[in-house]
């Protein structure tokens, strides 16, 4: 959500960074708007101002016998109270019209997002790894022998529909292993407390980061009106919604692996073969709170946890600065990274990083309490995968494949699985 009096001592600055994000000027709209509310606060103010006169007089008009001007201050009094009541009620009106108003205009992309339209536009700022070169036709987790027994999308499909998977046997126990090991970085050598949260949400909570009310089509909702979260940002962000925190206890760091549910609405036909885009999916998700100074700092450090991930698995990625035109509609600037798939032969994202600014803070009501004293002010809040589950175990699946169909297990999974080196031809473990 944006800030009313920014936007009033520079509306030209408001539209200039739309227009960066391709969205039409809107700053005229909302200064009307903002200006009919307040003229009705002012006519609100005012008639109670006079209902206040009015009411004092009306004791003196009686001790003085004076019955007419008694009865007309009467009057006015009773006159000036359904006045403001209108007003009131118009005033209410205009005020939740500008808050839906602020509500779906997209956050502000910060100077160094880089601009452009779409995905094309995007800018890579790092890469690791260099991807293996294989003496056979590399193939898609989907297809190795490996994996015959242990992804059941049939069975899922009969069970819930397509976009669903049963995992079982040694791909189970990996993609368990994976949510253990990521865990276990982000506490013990990250920093972040880690954090279990609900997956069913209230309205505000999805308000609170930016879901709704614009994208409500994209998640799922029950029949008494809980959301289940696209995401544990959700849930992890709004900790500090409607608090009013000590500037000492920045910054908070949190970390929790959660099932995630998105209903993918306008990806029809897109990555419909395996798991790489599932309707139901395992995410371990980072949260950071900050004092505003430090957020953009922030981003860099959180892009860098997740980037440890994939270094520790030895997966080859890059790291991609997102342009305005395929940024989020909360973040200010967004660090994608992409993990090389050699059975897609491409480079297919596995984390997205976000800075937020105050957008989210100030939809939530969360401040900070500075140290230095003075009034409260809004935190800064981002979001990041550390990293996306089902899609580091395609990675380590594809990267680690052999000819015979088997896959090699990274070394830093070994010790979660038993010791084992290899996921065998025939699903087992050695």
């Amino acid at each position: 959500m944006h800030d009313i009096r920014a936007i009033r001592e520079n509306p030209a600055a408001f539209d200039a960074a739309l227009a960066r994000r391709g969205n039409a000027p809107v700053s005229s709209d909302i200064l009307s708007l903002d200006t009919d509310r307040r003229a009705c606060i002012q006519a609100t103010e005012a008639a109670q101002a006079e209902q206040n006169k009015a009411s004092k007089l009306v004791g003196a008009a009686k001790a003085k016998g004076d019955e007419a001007e008694f009865d007309r201050l009467r009057a006015l009094v009773s006159e000036k109270k359904v006045e403001m009541a209108s007003l009131g009620e118009e005033a209410k009106a205009k005020d939740e019209a500008l808050a839906d108003m602020l509500m779906g205009i997209p956050n502000l992309p910060f100077d160094d997002t880089p601009d452009g339209a779409d995905e094309n536009d995007n800018v890579e700022v790092h890469r690791w790894g260099t991807p293996r070169e294989f003496n056979f036709t590399p193939k898609e987790h989907f297809e190795l022998a490996a994996t015959a027994e242990g992804l059941d999308f049939e069975t899922a499909g009969k069970i819930s529909g397509s976009r669903f998977v049963i995992m079982s046997g040694a791909i189970a126990r990996m993609h368990r292993a994976l949510a253990q090991f990521m865990l276990d970085t982000h506490i013990t050598e990250n920093g972040l407390t880690e954090t279990n949260t609900p997956v069913l949400v209230r309205d505000e909570a999805m308000r609170g980061t930016g879901q709704l009310p614009k994208f409500a089509e994209d998640s799922y909702q029950t029949t008494n009106g809980w959301w289940l979260i696209p995401t544990s940002e959700v849930t992890l962000t709004n900790i500090v919604s409607s608090l009013t925190v000590d500037e000492t206890t920045l910054p908070r760091r949190f970390v929790a692996h959660s099932l995630c549910f998105r209903s993918e609405a306008g990806s029809a036909g897109r990555d419909t073969a395996g798991m790489l885009r599932q309707h139901q999916f395992e995410k371990v998700e980072m949260v950071s709170v900050t004092h505003p100074d430090h957020s953009r700092a922030e981003l860099d450090r959180m892009t860098k946890c997740a980037e440890g991930i994939l270094e520790c698995l030895e997966l080859p990625y890059r790291t991609m600065a997102l342009c305005v035109g395929d940024m989020g509609f909360s973040a200010r600037r967004t660090h994608d990274i992409e993990v090389w798939l050699p059975g897609q032969n491409s480079y297919r994202e596995i984390s997205s990083c976000s800075v937020c600014g105050d957008f989210q803070a100030r939809r939530m009501n969360a401040r900070f309490r500075p140290a230095t004293g003075g009034k409260p002010e809004f935190l800064h809040t981002l979001n990041g995968s550390g990293l996306a589950i089902g899609r580091c175990l395609i990675g380590v699946l594809e990267n680690g494949q052999q000819e015979d169909g088997s896959v090699a297990i990274p070394k830093v999974l070994q010790r979660y699985m038993g010791d084992a080196t290899m996921i065998n031809a025939d699903g087992s473990l050695s």
